[in-house]
């Protein structure tokens, strides 16, 4: 299936690992130009490296930390040309209210859910004189789908996101932009691995045999980040030119089963 992205300028946030990387190596495969954007410089370095190699697309890096308001506008000022936003970086820690602190909870939601609006805030008008566009936000089913008592920093922030995702993408098309989002359950990132690498370990398992652990999961397994990047591609592509407000759950019917943890 032709996506009709080919030619197309990106940016992608969160870019150098997981899910960004894996939506940003889809989308070069598409014919993407690409604006990468994360807070390692190295790691950026390294995959445009990879991207320029392997597909005939321009990479450029951004090494930023987009909790700052002055990176949010620097980035977005660098890359007017812009058709498509992925919004994607950022991580918030797990714990009940009791567990995160103002400081760590201000910090992710300064990344996760203000850099998300900020970034969508500085980016819309310049979509708008553009005469249109597409922003993805990759949020969660930590609030957007479940509500964890163990998880509530993340599982408000996201909660927030997908209701700021669904309220712009339901009037953005007078200005011919389309705005959706997608949740992702667990998936098989570096930092999950790593977690249940871990917990294999303290189990009495040998680290490479951790996907034992996942047989409760859906269909034995979590998400590859390579199932996400499809869904996010397909999202941002011609082919669902109709599609906005919208967020899709990826998470194998997990949330279904009404917890998380």
């Amino acid at each position: 299936m032709d996506l009709g992205l080919n030619g197309k300028t990106v940016i992608v946030t969160g870019a150098s690992r997981g899910i960004g990387r894996a939506i940003a190596q889809r989308l070069a495969a598409e014919g993407c130009h690409l604006h990468l954007v994360a807070r390692s410089e190295n790691d950026l370095t390294a995959l445009k490296n990879q991207l320029a190699g392997q597909y005939n697309v321009s990479v450029n890096i951004h090494p930023l930390d987009l909790a700052l308001s002055d990176n949010v506008h620097a980035l977005v000022q660098a890359t007017r040309e812009a058709d498509i936003l992925v919004n994607n970086a950022g991580a918030v820690p797990a714990g009940a209210i009791g567990d995160v602190d103002e400081s760590a909870w201000r910090a992710a939601w300064d990344l996760k859910v203000y850099g998300y609006i900020n970034l969508c805030r500085e980016i819309y008008p310049v979509l708008q004189q553009r005469g249109g566009g597409v922003i993805a936000n990759i949020i969660g089913i930590a609030g957007g789908e479940l509500h964890e008592f163990k998880y509530i920093a993340g599982t408000a922030g996201n909660a927030a996101l997908v209701a700021f995702t669904r309220a712009m993408g339901g009037g953005s098309d007078a200005d011919n932009i389309r705005v959706v989002g997608v949740n992702p359950g667990m998936t098989a990132t570096d930092r999950l691995v790593s977690l249940m690498q871990q917990t294999a370990q303290a189990k009495g398992l040998s680290p490479e045999n951790w996907r034992e652990l996942t047989r409760d999961m859906p269909f034995g397994r979590p998400a590859e980040p390579e199932e996400i990047a499809d869904l996010t591609a397909f999202l941002v592509s011609e082919r669902a030119a109709y599609i906005s407000g919208t967020v899709i759950t990826v998470d194998g019917g997990l949330s279904s089963r009404g917890q998380l943890f």
